[in-house]
Formats: structure tokens, C-alpha cells, sequence
């Protein structure tokens, strides 16, 4: 399957490495914490080790549901094989409440459930602070035909879908997810990157409390244990 070679890229949270297999790299998951555009930057204990263990979770159970990924196989605590794409450098953000951003932006509270699912683009360049855009924007861009749009929204609401079943039962509000997607050598788009805590809000359902990375942005504390609580729930119904 090849070993960890020359690294590739490192971006906020990842480094990712070259194998000897050109259809695979291998991912290395930082404790490295950044927010708002990475004006806020921190290191998390465990975080690595944790997204780590929960992307490969999910991943398994999202490949039993049929949705194709990009893993392949968790190697250690910090680091998983994955099939190598082209990254589509946008990110779907899926909204079941409104809340961070949107709320902000929109003048809503936070917590208020989204009538039907909001899906939004975002482009990934961080020079421009990762701007928001719409479908016309993406197509003027050249990052994305209108079939590619509609592979990945629906792509997106199949995984919402999932996600909302798994979460539900471990007790937790799927209140929003991003995900970053990734073209196959066949031109075939599959979800890539992670789902963790650092990609979803995440709120217990009895005491809304939050469990994912806006402890860190928020300054709310216990950052470290909510990450462990959301991985030891999961494990709990995806090891049986």
C-alpha cells in the first residue's frame, strides 16, 4: 500500500503525506486549533488523536450507508491511509438550525430549526477569507460545472441524512456540518477530509451544550473533553 513519504501539503489541522502508491496518501491529524480565518490560533490536547478516531468512525458507517469516501484505513492514533482526489476547492455547508455565521449574519437567534435544509458554498482561498458564493460565483470561478453543483449538494443532503440518524442516536443535534469534496482519477466526486467536531456543531439534546469546536472559538473551555465525550459516544454505538 506504500509508507509515509515526502510531506505534501499541511494546512490548519492536517499534513498530508506522499506514499509509494500514487493512488494514496496518508493523513496526519495536528492537536493545532484555528478560528475565524485563523486570526485565532491554539493547540488542543488530543484533538488530532480524536478527529482521527472519528472521522475513521464515521467514515466506516457512512460507507455501510452506501455514501463513497475517500478512506481507506486508520493506521494509528494520529494518521489514516485515504485514496488520493483533487480537492474541489469548495466547501458545502449544510444548516438544519441556524447558528455561527448564518445567524450573525441573517440578525436570527441561534438554535432556531431551519424550515428545510440550507445548503451554502463557500471558496476555499484563504487569502480572500474563505468568501461566501453562490452557484453563478462558483461556475464564473471554474471550480465547479452545474453538474458538479448538483452531485455535491445531493451528495451533501445524503450525508446530512445519515449524519442525523447516527447523531440522533447518541443523543446529539446535528445543528450544522461543512464537508470538503474530492474528484477521483474517474472525475467521480466522493466526500474527503474529516467530520469531527471540528467540522460539525454538535449540541447534547438535553442540555444543548456544546460538544465541537466552538468551544474553542467561544473561549468556553472543556474543548479537550467534549471532543472525547462525542468520540466515546460514537464508539459506544459503531463498535458493537
Amino acid at each position: 500500500m506504500g509508507d509515509k513519504k515526502a510531506l505534501l501539503y499541511e494546512g490548519k489541522a492536517k499534513q498530508i503525506y506522499e506514499t509509494g502508491d500514487p493512488e494514496t496518501v496518508i493523513v496526519f491529524f495536528k492537536d493545532d486549533a484555528t478560528a475565524f480565518n485563523a486570526q485565532k490560533k491554539g493547540r488542543v490536547e488530543q484533538k488530532g488523536k480524536m478527529n482521527n478516531a472519528i472521522t475513521a468512525l464515521v467514515y466506516e458507517y457512512l460507507g455501510k450507508k452506501g455514501i463513497e469516501t475517500h478512506f481507506i484505513e486508520k493506521l494509528n492514533n494520529r494518521e489514516q491511509r485515504v485514496r488520493k482526489v483533487s480537492i474541489v476547492p469548495l466547501e458545502v455547508i449544510v444548516r438544519n438550525y441556524a447558528a455561527g455565521s448564518m445567524a450573525k449574519r441573517l440578525g436570527v437567534e441561534e438554535g432556531v430549526p431551519c424550515p428545510e435544509t440550507i445548503f451554502e458554498i463557500c471558496y476555499k482561498k484563504d487569502e480572500l477569507g474563505d468568501p461566501l458564493i453562490n452557484d453563478h460565483h462558483a461556475i464564473f470561478l471554474g471550480v465547479a460545472s452545474h453538474e458538479d453543483l448538483e452531485m455535491m449538494y445531493t451528495l451533501a443532503s445524503r450525508i446530512n441524512d445519515a449524519l442525523k440518524e447516527l447523531f440522533d442516536r447518541i443523543d446529539i443535534i446535528l445543528v450544522d456540518f461543512k464537508i470538503e469534496l474530492g474528484k477521483t482519477t474517474r472525475n467521480q466526486i466522493i466526500l474527503a477530509d474529516e467530520i469531527s467536531p471540528d467540522t460539525c456543531r454538535l449540541w447534547d439534546k438535553k442540555t444543548l451544550k456544546k460538544l465541537d469546536k466552538d468551544r474553542f472559538r467561544r473561549d468556553l473551555g472543556e474543548v479537550t473533553e467534549a471532543y472525547v465525550e462525542i468520540y466515546e459516544r460514537l464508539k459506544k454505538v459503531l463498535e458493537k
